[in-house]
Formats: C-alpha cells, structure tokens, sequence
C-alpha cells in the first residue's frame, strides 16, 4: 500500500485494516486506467472513467454517487448554476446605494478581476482533488499536517453553514419576486410587514418542495435539461439587453461610468463604494459550486475545473454587456431605489414596457433562477453529504447516506430541504434576523476561500514535491495567483461585515459579523466535544502518488 499523505506511523486509523473495514479499497482498481475506459455502475450504465478511479483510489473514497454529467452538460451545470447576469439584475441594491450608477460597474469590473484569481486557484485544487468536500478536503491536504484536522473541521463547518444560507438566499429571491409581481397586477394586494413575511415564507416552503423534487426524483433527468437551461440562460440575456436597448430611456453614458453617488451617507465616497461592492461580489460567489459535484462527473479531474474557469469567464463577460445595458437604462435612481416592488430592475422594466411585458420578462429571469436554485441545492447536499461522510456534522451517519437506486445522496438533500424551510421560518418573526442569516453565506464562504487557498499555497511554497497532480495546473504561476488569491478574498471578507447605510440602527446593522462569530464559537464547542474524537479529516485516507 502506499503511503498516505500526512500520515503518521503510529495513528492507527492510516493502516490498511481501518480502511478495508470502512469499505476503503486498498488496492487499485484492477479496471484500466488510461483515462479513455468507461466503467458500469451497478446497473450496467456508462459510469466512471479510468481517472476518476484513480483519483477516488488516491483520495480513498468509494464510487456511490452516479457520474451523470458528461462534460458538455458540467460545462452547462456550472452556467446555470452561477447566473451572474440574473443575480446582478436581481442584487443590485446594495451597490446602487452605495456607489451609484458608477460605482456599481466599476466595483463589479475590480470584482471580477480579482475574485478571478481566487477561481483559478479553486480550479486547480479541483483538478488535483475532485471531491464532492470541495474547501474543507483541500484544506485537510495540504494544511500543515499539525493543523489538518482542526482548520479542516471549521472550514467544513464554515462551507456547510454557507451553502445552506445561500440555498436559503435563492428561495428567498424567488418568492419575493413573485410577491413583487402580484403587486405589479393587483393593486390591491397591500400586505401588511407581517402578512409579507408570512406570504413570502409559503413561496419560499413552494421553492422548496420543487427543489426537493427535482433533486431527488428527477435527478437523472436534470444533467440532460443543463444544455437546454444554458440555451435559455443565452436567449434571455439577449432578449432583456435587447429589449432594454430598444425601450427603456437612457442615462448618458458620464452618468453610468462617472455618476458615483454616496446614498448610504458615509463619510466619504471611497468609503461607500468599498461597502457597495458587495453586489459585486455576492453576483459572484458560488462560482465553485460545480467543485462539489465532481463525484457525479464523468473525467471530473479535467472538466470540473474547466467548467468552473469557463463558466465564470463566460457569465463574467454576459454580466459586464448586461450591467452596461441595465445601468444606462434606470433614468431616475431615486426612484429606481424607492420603487414599491423592492426590487430596481422591476422599476426599469416598467419603464421600458407595459406591464404585460414586465410580467414575461420577470417570469423569464424567474424561471432561470428557479433552475439555478435547483442546481445549488444539489451542489449544497453534495458538500453537505461530504463532511458527513467525513463524520464532521452530528448524525453523520444518516445524513451520508446515499440511496442505492437512485444513487444520490437523498438524506442530505432531505436535510438541506429541511434546513431551508427552518430558516424560513424566521422570516416570519423577523426580516432582519432572516436577512443575517442569508448574509452569512458571502462571510462564511470568504473564509473558506482564504483557508483552503492559504493552505494550498503553504503546500506549494514548503512541499511542493507533495502536491497531488493536476491535469488543469496553474504551473509556474500558481504561487502569483494563489498570493493575490489570498489577499484579494481577505479584503472581500473585511467589507462583507460592514452595514448598508450609516448612521446603523437594529434594522441596518449587518449581523452578519454577530452570526459568523457564533457559528465559529458553536464549531468550537463541537469539535472539543465531538469533532477531535471521530473527525480525522480526509486526508487519513488519501495515498501518495
């Protein structure tokens, strides 16, 4: 057998009996392994290729899951997923208030660029590791071997807390959005704050239970929808920019790259466009989420990264061509701001048609987030099935369960459902609280960005003759970019705590900070109760090449 990564002699659980009696093998697969052969799974279906086999072998984790995703539909998946365009259309509030019509492009062009560095250093690790755990594995690789099993627990604590507030975040979009058109239709419908919330929380339980559908009894149909979806995410685009083009009024185009306007009331205009690039960056984040998947992508050692990197290229450059449209079209930003639907773009769109057409344009976009939102929910059951699997979350055991028929991981979809819907709930108390929690997603991610790029950078600095290959490498530029990487996402990290406007009150204040603080204290307390005598992290199971 070979020798694990990080081992240590004398720890037990590294010996070949400990993974034979956890269902590890210990031999490579007799299969070939020249990257071209096609396994079958059990059910005699087109499966894993010989690279997958061999970085399963290496990472010693056993095939469950079914590899549905041959590289065209990755590719599709990943565009879907991350809709940069729609997430601006729908975000963009944020950055308008602070910042202006100016100060949304230009932070949105500084974000781009250098959460660009933090994708390609994602990719990479992708390529070397193609693991549904994503961060927390990478983490446990290549962190110092003294520090493995601690700085993997909370990054995998961190990641699960930020995929579902974010699966929460998507649900919580969409049922606002619907709220937002009725009140387009009927002008009567004027609900009270409560009757809002309370409304807005059935649309997202609705959202839910179509994720739950899709993710489990369609889950060997929707790999085949992803190219269609990607056709759909094209023809909207262009019909939106098209139609914005030909219809809505026009700022000047001083107002839309020079037109920086400080709403937020900061105590300078620098200041507010640091806290208004948040619509930037929340556009953005989640651009991994293919990462997780790669346990059901057919050679996931090559396309996962490639389908990330494409991906966010792609959606990066259909966002700039939209921003453009969409910010040269809002002729009047204080009543963009103000507009009774909440929501800005609803306010341009009715500027540029009746609202027949504002209706079709919205269920458009609507449809395309609702496909993301499925698409997320499985990326986020998949990371969540990981670190359970991994033993990192309470009742592991079940939540890691995969179905042997359907071969996914129904438990963890199960329980992301469920956790969405006991999130939503607060909604109906309080907005405010609800709206923390969502936060949560962009400062919780952040940080397992920064651990797993810092770690990874660490192992190519100090050990670079341990570094697991990568059929999609950086090469000799991965220190550069793994560097600026890590200086680019902690600078995210830090405004990601800060307030929309000031002077802050209990409705502005961003708690964010207050709930990132007690999800690492509750981690803690995990792992010195629980997590330091079952959790060892990934890496006592993975082989030296």
């Amino acid at each position: 057998m070979s020798n694990v990564t990080g081992s240590r002699a004398h720890e037990p659980e590294l010996r070949s009996e400990k993974l034979e009696s956890q269902g590890i093998p210990t031999a490579m697969p007799t299969k070939s392994l020249d990257g071209v052969h096609i396994t079958e799974n059990a059910h005699g279906v087109e499966s894993s290729t010989g690279y997958d086999q061999q970085d399963m072998y290496r990472m010693g984790k056993i095939q469950e899951l079914y590899r549905s995703y041959p590289p065209l539909s990755t590719l599709s998946f990943a565009v879907v997923l991350t809709a940069v365009w729609e997430y601006l259309m729908m975000a963009n509030t944020q950055g308008l208030i602070d910042g202006g019509l100016a100060g949304v492009f230009w932070s949105y062009i500084w974000t781009f660029f250098g959460f660009g560095f933090v994708i390609l250093s994602l990719a990479e690790m992708a390529s070397m590791a193609p693991t549904a755990g994503g961060q927390y594995h990478w983490v446990s690789e290549f962190a110092p071997p003294r520090f493995q099993r601690f700085l993997s627990y909370v990054t995998g604590w961190m990641s699960v807390c930020s995929w579902q507030a974010g699966n929460a975040s998507g649900s919580y979009l969409t049922g606002t959005i619907v709220q937002a058109l009725l009140a387009i239709n009927d002008s009567s419908y004027q609900p009270t704050n409560f009757q809002y919330q309370w409304q807005g929380t059935l649309f997202m339980f609705a959202m839910v239970l179509v994720l739950f559908l899709f993710n489990v009894y369609g889950a060997r149909i929707w790999p085949k929808l992803q190219n269609p979806l990607m056709v759909l995410h094209c023809i909207g685009f262009l019909v939106v920019i098209v139609v914005l083009w030909a219809m809505a009024p026009h700022q000047s185009a001083k107002a839309v790259f020079t037109g920086f306007s400080n709403t937020g009331g900061w105590s300078s205009l620098g200041l507010s466009l640091m806290v208004g690039q948040i619509t930037g960056i929340y556009s953005l984040v989640g651009s991994d989420a293919t990462a997780h998947m790669a346990e059901e992508v057919r050679d996931a050692g090559r396309y996962v990264p490639i389908s990330i990197f494409w991906s966010y290229v792609g959606n990066g450059i259909l966002a700039i061509i939209f921003l453009v449209t969409y910010l040269f079209s809002i002729n009047d930003l204080d009543a963009a701001l103000n507009d009774p639907s909440g929501y800005p773009f609803i306010y341009v769109f009715q500027t540029a048609m009746p609202t027949s057409g504002v209706n079709a344009l919205t269920i458009l976009v609507l449809i395309l987030v609702i496909a993301a939102n499925i698409s997320f929910n499985a990326s986020t059951a998949r990371q969540t099935f990981a670190f359970a699997r991994d033993k990192g979350l309470p009742f592991s055991d079940w939540i890691s369960r995969v179905d042997k028929d359907k071969e996914v991981p129904v438990n963890a979809i199960i329980f992301t459902c469920v956790i969405t819907i006991l999130l939503s709930l607060i909604n109906i108390g309080s907005s405010v609280a609800f709206n923390a929690i969502i936060s949560l997603q962009i400062v919780a991610l952040m940080m397992t960005y920064c651990c797993s790029i810092s770690c990874v950078l660490y192992r190519r600095i100090v050990h670079p003759e341990l570094l697991p290959y990568a059929r999609w490498s950086l090469g000799k530029w991965g220190v550069l970019v793994n560097s600026i990487g890590v200086a680019y996402v902690t600078f995210s990290f830090f405004w990601s705590f800060w307030p929309n406007t000031t002077p802050v009150d209990v409705g502005s204040f961003n708690w964010s900070v207050v709930l990132f603080v007690a999800v690492f204290a509750l981690c803690i307390v995990q792992y010195v109760l629980r997590g330091r005598k079952v959790y060892f992290g990934p890496v006592t199971t993975v082989r030296h090449e």
